[in-house]
C-alpha cells in the first residue's frame, strides 16, 4: 500500500519485522515480571530490529511505553495514557520533517482523545477502545492530510499497521487473549479493488536511491548525534536518528550510503547495517501488479534482504504436503506424477518466496526438467535439488544446514537423498507388456527406486516384498506413506506385516500422505 514518503512497497514487512524482533525476546521474559520489564525489553528489542521508517517510529512509540511504565508492577489506564503520549512525543521529536497524514498523525489524534477521555475511573480496557476509535478516525482522514495518499487511493500504510497493533492489543485488554495469525483484509480501506497494489501502480518521485539503517554502538556514552544527523539531512532526507543509551538507531534516504556509514564510525562501531535499493523496490512492486496471481495461487514476493534461504517442492496429497511444510518447504506446487506442474508453475512458486536462494525439490524424474527450465527465468538464485522421489525430497530438507553456504547445502542434501530407497505400489490402468513383465489391468505393481520390481494381487504382501528389496546393511529407517484410497485399517495391517518382517535394529514408520496414483510410498534410509 505504502506511497509515501516513497513507493516502495515495504511498509507491512518493516513492521512485522520490527515487531518479530521484539516477540523473540519478550519469549524470554518471566511471566511474573513487572509491566516495566516487559516494555523495557520490548523498547530495546524494538529499536534494534527496527527497520524502515514505519519500523523505527514503532519502536519509538514503544519507547514511549518504557518510559511511561518506568518502575512499574503494573499497568492502568491512566499509565497508558501517559506511555502513549510519551512515545508520540518521541516520535514527532526524531523525524526530520514530521508530516501529517501518516503513522504520526494516527498515533497523536489517538492519544490526544485517550486524554480527553480519561478520568478517575476509567479502565485499561476502556481508554483503549478510545484509542482504537480515535485512530481509525484519523487513518480514515489520511487522504485528505497527505494529498500523494488521495491521488492514490489509499490511507497510510503505516499509520494501518499501527492499528493492527493497537487491535491486537485491544484484544488482549479485553481478556480475549492474542489474535491468532490470519489473513487480513489489508486493503479495507482501498476504493478501487481488493487486491491492488498501490505501491506498484503509484507513479511517485523517489528522489533518493538507498534506504540505508544501521545502529552506532557508542564508543563513548556521551556522544551527541546531532553532528551525525545534521550531516545525514545535509546527503538524504527521510531522516530519522534515535539516541538510546548505548546505541544510535539511524535511518536515512541518501545516493551516498558509504558517506553515512562513515559518518556513524566517527561515534563507534556500526552493526545491524541495512542499505535497500528504492528504485529496484518499486520496480518488483511494478512487476507484483502485471503479474497476476498463477492458477496454483502463488503471488509475486519480492527478495526480502533478510531472508538467506527458502524452500519450493512439488507434492500431492494434504499429509505429504505438510510433511515439507514441517520441514520449513515455503511453497508447495499441487503436482506429481500424471499430473506434472509446467515451469510457469514452479517459477511463480519461486517467485512467491521472498528468498536470495531458493531450493527447488522436484519429487518427480518427469519434473526436473521443467524446474531446471524455471531456474533460468527466476529473478533470484535458484538451485534445483534432482530429487526424483517424495523420501528423497523429504531426505534432501533434513539434510539441510540453515548457517551452511547455498553449495555446502546443495552437496550435503544431494548426498541426503541419494542414500534413500524409495518403493512404491500403484495399479495397472490397461494390460500392457512392459519390460519382460506381463502386466493386467487392474494389477498392482511395485516400484523399486522408479523401476518396475514384480506384480501382485495382494496389497499387504507386495509392500513387504518391496520393503525387504530396498533393505540394505546400513538402512535404519522405513517410513510408509499411505494414500488416499487406503484405509486406516488397510494401512495398520500393513505396517504390522512390514514391522514383522524388519530386523529388530530398523525403525517402521507409518505416515497418512493423501497422495494420489500410490497406494504406498516406502522409504528406506
Amino acid at each position: 500500500m505504502n506511497v509515501f514518503p516513497v513507493p516502495d512497497g515495504d511498509t507491512g514487512t518493516n513492521m512485522s519485522m520490527t515487531a518479530s524482533a521484539a516477540k523473540r525476546e519478550l519469549q524470554r521474559v518471566e511471566d511474573s515480571a513487572p509491566v516495566s520489564a516487559a516494555a523495557d525489553v520490548c523498547a530495546s528489542a524494538l529499536l534494534r530490529g527496527a527497520r524502515g521508517n514505519s519500523g523505527v517510529i514503532l519502536s519509538l512509540l514503544f519507547r514511549g511505553f518504557s518510559r511511561g511504565l518506568k518502575d512499574q508492577q503494573d499497568a492502568d489506564a491512566a499509565h497508558l495514557v501517559a506511555a502513549l503520549e510519551k512515545g508520540v512525543e518521541s516520535a514527532y521529536k526524531a523525524v526530520m520533517k514530521p508530516t501529517e497524514g501518516t503513522i504520526l498523525t494516527v498515533a497523536r489524534i489517538a492519544a490526544e482523545k485517550a486524554r480527553e477521555a480519561l478520568c478517575e475511573t476509567s479502565t485499561p480496557q476502556e481508554i483503549w477502545e478510545v484509542v482504537l476509535q480515535a485512530g481509525e478516525e484519523a487513518l480514515a482522514q489520511t487522504p485528505e492530510l497527505l494529498p500523494v495518499l488521495k491521488k492514490a487511493g489509499v490511507v497510510d500504510a503505516g499509520g494501518q499497521g499501527l492499528m493492527v497493533i493497537f487491535k491486537g492489543m485491544a484484544s488482549v485488554f479485553r481478556g480475549e487473549g492474542i489474535i491468532p495469525l490470519k489473513e487480513e483484509q489489508a486493503q479495507q480501506y482501498e476504493s478501487i479493488r481488493p487486491d491492488r497494489n498501490a505501491a506498484g501502480e503509484y507513479i511517485g518521485e523517489i528522489t533518493f536511491t538507498y534506504c540505508t539503517e544501521f545502529i552506532v554502538v557508542k564508543a563513548d556514552k556521551q556522544a551527541d548525534p546531532a553532528p551525525l544527523r545534521t550531516y545525514l539531512e545535509s546527503i538524504g532526507d527521510c531522516v530519522v536518528v534515535v539516541d538510546d543509551n548505548d546505541i544510535i538507531k539511524v535511518h536515512v534516504h541518501t545516493d551516498n550510503p558509504g558517506n553515512a556509514l562513515q559518518k556513524g564510525l566517527e561515534i563507534g562501531q556500526l552493526t545491524n547495517m541495512k542499505i535497500e535499493n528504492m528504485r529496484e523496490q518499486h520496480e518488483n512492486q511494478k512487476k507484483q501488479v502485471v503479474e497476476p496471481v498463477s492458477d496454483q495461487g502463488f503471488q509475486y514476493a519480492p527478495v526480502d534482504p533478510s531472508r538467506k534461504y527458502g524452500f519450493v517442492a512439488v507434492a500431492a496429497g494434504d499429509g505429504v504436503k505438510q510433511l515439507f511444510a514441517d520441514l520449513g518447504v515455503d511453497n508447495i506446487v499441487s503436482g506429481g506424477q500424471t499430473m506434472n506442474p509446467s515451469t510457469d508453475d514452479i517459477l511463480s512458486a519461486v517467485h512467491a518466496t521472498p528468498a536470495k536462494t531458493v531450493f527447488v525439490l522436484p519429487n518427480n524424474k518427469n519434473i526436473i526438467m521443467a524446474a531446471e527450465q524455471a531456474a533460468k527465468l527466476s529473478d533470484r538464485k535458484m538451485i534445483v535439488l534432482q530429487t526424483r522421489t517424495i523420501p528423497q525430497g523429504l531426505s534432501a530438507m533434513l539434510a539441510f544446514d540453515e548457517e551452511a553456504d547455498p553449495t555446502s547445502n546443495q552437496l550435503a542434501m544431494q548426498k541426503a537423498y541419494e542414500r534413500v530407497g524409495t518403493g512404491q505400489v500403484t495399479f495397472a490402468a490397461r494390460d500392457s507388456d512392459f519390460d519382460g513383465h506381463k502386466i493386467k489391468e487392474g494389477e498392482l505393481l511395485a516400484l523399486e527406486n522408479g523401476k518396475l520390481a514384480f506384480t501382485e494381487h495382494d496389497l499387504a504382501k507386495a509392500a513387504v516384498k518391496l520393503t525387504k528389496g530396498l533393505i540394505r546393511k546400513d538402512s535404519s529407517f522405513v517410513t510408509i506413506i499411505y494414500g488416499d484410497e487406503v484405509s486406516e485399517e488397510k494401512a495398520a495391517a500393513v505396517y504390522e506385516a512390514v514391522s514383522a518382517k524388519m530386523p529388530d535394529d530398523i525403525e517402521v514408520a507409518l505416515i497418512n500422505g493423501g497422495q494420489p496414483v500410490y497406494y504406498f510410498i516406502i522409504s528406506v534410509e
